[in-house]
């Protein structure tokens, strides 16, 4: 599909913003519905809220008039979220890594990469296989839902600022 350059990088710039202010919101009102959308802790986990509600938003505000244009981004979105926990799994559990900086540097990259790759395809988006990303996309939501509810144990979900982010290592 083609955007208009400008509606483009103005569209991106939001979705940055977006999701650096998402950061904050639990913590300036903390209740059951700004938990869904926003990080409870600093869990590996709760961050890829950071990245999916607001790609999300970007995809639907970029497609509100183009049928089907939203499901290549729907297509992208899951892997970002991937992508963001195994590079952050990789910086804070196996590096130790705590720097701001690098946390910030890689959401921009991450949202960067997907605003990329969701412009490389082009249509028509059209059939069953069209609909999995749709799906995915749904199960990831409500998958974000239900572990911002009810984490299970495991490194992934465990708040990293209060416990350190080294692994153990084996003796």
């Amino acid at each position: 599909m083609i955007y208009p350059k400008r509606q483009l990088i103005v569209t991106w710039l939001a979705a940055l913003l977006a999701g650096c202010v998402l950061h904050f919101v639990y913590e300036w009102w903390p209740n059951a519905v700004t938990a869904l959308f926003s990080p409870v802790n600093e869990s590996l986990w709760e961050h890829i809220k950071l990245v999916f509600w607001p790609f999300l938003g970007a995809a639907l505000v970029l497609n509100r008039d183009r049928p089907g244009g939203a499901r290549p981004w729907l297509l992208v979105l899951p892997p970002l979220c991937v992508l963001l926990l195994g590079l952050g799994w990789i910086y804070h559990v196996t590096l130790g890594g705590e720097a701001m900086w690098v946390d910030i540097l890689l959401f921009v990259l991450i949202m960067t990469l997907g605003f990329w790759l969701a412009t490389r395809f082009s249509g028509p988006f059209q059939g069953v296989k069209w609909i999995l990303p749709v799906l995915i996309t749904i199960a990831l939501a409500l998958l974000i839902g239900w572990f911002t509810l009810y984490p299970p144990e495991g490194l992934l979900f465990r708040d990293l600022a209060a416990v350190g982010s080294w692994l153990p290592l084996p003796c």
